[in-house]
């Protein structure tokens, strides 16, 4: 879309919003980050009007805008990560749990509902949970901020290395050099194996659904794959192993979840469900925001993104209610 800079409105700026918050999640690992960025994007884009002369689309105006916020928000905090990368599984010892540690520590959730294409291409579909999945956004914070750009508009969004050089004020040879470096860092990385499309496992995740909220926990265990993972942010312990998630489930402080309720969502490409524990004063409120990974019709990982992160605003950018009734 190429228009003149008098035409400029926020009519003009909306409908790309929802591909710049996919772009600025993949840039820095928060959802809530995400959010704010687009939103400063806007900002700057409307009050710098005056200096689009149209000479490029205002899709790749914006792209510009919102590429130096994120290089300036990533300056401000430290690489996010998820607990798996910041040491060695736990046994399922409730003691060992450690202090919460805070939000800007970890790469978090995104509804899928913010970011999703609207296309009803299976193949579309299908790249776009690859390029959102916890795992492949938690490997592109190891790469420097302009290569993890040049990454994601090179091979997430399909620009033309051209077009990417223009938008860094860099050289077609530049950004073929950082794609190749990003390349070979994210292969280091080796983010986990692929996962299933969202809809292939229908009866899986309704039996999921009933184990948990029965606290059935030989039954949930039997849907996990023998090398299964669960972690849970803000926490810095995680376990590897159904038998010892099944364990773990069952010591006093997680035993706690006995009698949730669960609701179905999407959170990055992925199943969710937002889990309600029981309210002392009556009904459920906010205990944590479920991500699950799904191959070869097992569970292979739990993400569980307790409320302490954030409760009002985690469940409510992914439009859930704050209270359940009884």
């Amino acid at each position: 879309m190429v228009v003149r800079q008098a035409s400029l409105t926020q009519e003009v700026f909306e409908p790309f919003r929802r591909e710049l918050t996919g772009y600025c999640y993949r840039m820095l690992g928060s959802g809530f980050e995400a959010e704010d960025a687009v939103q400063e994007t806007m900002v700057r884009a409307w009050r710098n009007q005056d200096r689009f002369e149209g000479r490029s689309s205002v899709r790749s105006w914006l792209y510009r805008i919102a590429t130096n916020v994120c290089i300036d928000m990533h300056r401000q905090v430290q690489r996010r990560a998820r607990p798996m990368e910041l040491g060695p599984s736990s046994p399922p010892d409730s003691s060992l749990l450690g202090p919460m540690l805070p939000e800007a520590t970890w790469v978090t959730p995104i509804p899928d509902e913010t970011v999703r294409p609207n296309s009803s291409d299976p193949a579309e579909i299908s790249e776009y949970r690859e390029s959102i999945r916890l795992a492949f956004v938690t490997a592109l914070q190891h790469l420097p901020p302009r290569q993890r750009a040049t990454l994601i508009l090179c091979e997430v969004l399909r620009w033309q290395a051209s077009e990417v050089a223009e938008l860094l004020d860099s050289s077609v040879a530049a950004v073929n050099s950082a794609l190749q470096r990003a390349r070979a860092t994210l292969r280091s990385v080796s983010p986990e194996a692929r996962t299933d499309p969202l809809d292939a496992d229908a009866e899986l995740l309704a039996r999921y659904v009933e184990a948990f909220e029965r606290y059935d926990i030989q039954g949930l265990v039997s849907l996990l794959r023998e090398d299964a993972i669960q972690s849970m942010p803000p926490f810095e312990l995680w376990l590897q192993g159904a038998r010892d998630i099944g364990e773990w489930m069952l010591q006093p402080g997680p035993d706690g979840c006995r009698g949730s309720r669960l609701v179905a969502t999407s959170a990055n490409g992925s199943p969710a469900f937002a889990q309600y524990r029981r309210d002392s004063e009556g009904g459920y409120v906010p205990w944590a925001l479920q991500v699950l990974e799904i191959s070869g019709h097992q569970i292979v990982g739990l993400s569980f993104f307790l409320a302490f992160l954030d409760p009002e605003r985690l469940f409510s950018s992914f439009g859930l209610p704050l209270h359940l009734d009884a």
